[in-house]
């Protein structure tokens, strides 16, 4: 499966089994989405298991709220990523706090998806990569997969969670792996080991790292699209990296992260959300709190510029393999 279908998958498998649970969102229903990743569900399972909304990002979240509240387990789509924030409070006030504040009488067990990134040529408003604003608010998880099977496995893991998740999909991934190398033939998930995707139900635990590549000179942390861009930037640097797919940020697994640095004695961390107040900021605290001793060079990010992502310039601004291998050979300077 390429990862649109392994999240149609996830989807199908979960209104199958549980008759609580239902899709709803901006173009989800009849048209199976801008991406089809819901498509042909609403023929299978009927129009009040998968249906669409209003064009109101606010009332979507809110609408899921209510739902969730009352015991059932809605699956909202926000359209992209950049749409998310006319729903913000709504997630932050409400969905977020709904279990601390009722004592857990009550819980928000929503997850809400979204395609997010760039590497499209969507420009400005249809390239960005919010997940550090989710990332700092306690009460939500937010899972970024970075292959097919991960991404079924992951889907279904926050589906039966009974917390709020945000649940971001890399959309460069949906077809094929991107490393970055926009001038080179696009690839696509056939023949690739994580295209092997399982019918029916199974799931990957949220908050467990995937080691993506075995190695001893230095550690880099990704997620999401950055994944194979650091398999590709790892190779092109000649250097014996580990790589950790993180696959959640909440939940992070800061013990295998730990125990990689430990091991190399070096961190890059690659993102491709803009640098300043990125998820990358609060990975190297974790790292350096906890590894100090152990580190033979400071730690590096690798990331998008602090600009609004731009259209003409898309690959000076996406992090590509190049970056991320200075990066590494900066660290073996040490």
């Amino acid at each position: 499966m390429n990862m649109i279908q392994a999240l149609n998958s996830a989807l199908d498998t979960m209104l199958t089994k549980d008759p609580d649970t239902l899709i709803f969102g901006e173009d989800v229903g009849y048209f199976g989405g801008v991406f089809r990743v819901t498509g042909g569900l609403q023929a299978k399972h009927g129009l009040t298991r998968c249906f669409d909304s209003p064009i109101s990002e606010g009332g979507i979240i809110a609408t899921a709220i209510g739902m969730g509240a009352y015991g059932l387990r809605p699956i909202p789509e926000i359209q992209f990523a950049d749409y998310i924030l006319p729903a913000f409070d709504q997630l932050v006030s409400e969905a977020a706090r709904l279990r601390y504040r009722s004592n857990g009488e009550f819980t928000a067990p929503i997850t809400v998806r979204s395609p997010y990134g760039g590497g499209i040529f969507g420009g400005q408003t249809h390239s960005q990569s919010p997940e550090a604003i989710f990332a700092h608010i306690t009460g939500l998880k937010t899972v970024i997969p970075s292959n097919p099977y991960d991404a079924k496995g992951l889907l279904i893991a926050s589906i039966e969670c009974d917390d709020p998740v945000i649940f971001l999909e890399p959309k460069r991934l949906y077809n094929g792996p991107f490393d970055g190398r926009h001038d080179q033939q696009l690839k696509t998930w056939a023949g690739h080991a994580a295209a092997e995707v399982p019918e029916g139900h199974y799931s990957v635990p949220l908050g467990k790292a995937a080691i993506a590549r075995d190695g001893t000179e230095a550690t880099v942390l990704a997620y999401g699209t950055m994944v194979h861009v650091a398999l590709a930037g790892i190779e092109q640097a000649g250097v014996d990296a580990e790589l950790i797919d993180l696959r959640s940020i909440v939940p992070l697994d800061i013990n295998t992260i730990v125990a990689s640095v430990k091991k190399t004695g070096r961190c890059v961390i690659l993102h491709e959300a803009s640098r300043f107040g990125g998820f990358g900021g609060e990975l190297s605290a974790l790292v350096q709190e906890r590894c100090f001793d152990h580190l033979k060079c400071p730690i590096d990010r690798v990331a998008g510029w602090d600009t609004p992502y731009p259209h003409a310039f898309e690959w000076d601004y996406f992090p590509g393999p190049g970056r991320l291998a200075a990066a590494l050979k900066r660290a073996m300077e040490y």
